[in-house]
């Protein structure tokens, strides 16, 4: 039995915050605004597996109202969708991300994010996919003023 999941994540983008992606530090000039360390791949991504599996979405689990979450590390979000997927017998079958940002360019960073994912997830890195595309000037994207973040997980039954 196979289950799909989609998450998407948006944040504004702050000079006055680092820029986290994957759980990997970007050198930007710009950083994504949220209440946790506002990894917005990592946070799709979860939605994502908590979507495949029926469970609501990251602010179900983890709301922004709650102090407890103020600057976390997201990967603790991704750990807790894992530890769900794997308490209700399933495994990551494969993951197609894209990340959405007019600059810095992320081609440099791809292959540690990817890496850092597929730890987190108990998979081996060919079943990770992160895409990053420009917004060519247009809308929130393309005027620096957000980071948008999309990601699809296929879960598999464990046998």
């Amino acid at each position: 039995m196979y289950r799909i999941g989609f998450g998407s994540d948006i944040h504004r983008l702050s000079p006055d915050r680092p820029l986290i992606l994957g759980g990997v530090r970007i050198a930007s000039d710009l950083g994504a605004d949220g209440h946790s360390d506002a990894d917005a791949l990592t946070h799709a991504l979860t939605d994502a597996i908590l979507g495949a599996l029926a469970l609501g979405d990251i602010g179900t689990h983890f709301p922004p109202s709650d102090e407890r979450w103020l600057n976390v590390e997201s990967f603790v979000f991704l750990r807790f969708a894992v530890g769900e997927m794997k308490q209700h017998g399933y495994r990551v079958a494969n993951v197609d991300s894209t990340v959405h940002l007019e600059a810095p360019k992320l081609r440099p960073y791809i292959d540690e994010i990817r890496k850092g994912l597929a730890d987190a997830l108990e998979v081996e890195t060919n079943r990770v996919s992160v895409k990053a595309k420009t917004g060519e000037g247009v809308d929130v994207v393309g005027e620096r003023k957000a980071i948008r973040t999309e990601a699809a997980v296929l879960l598999e039954k464990v046998e």
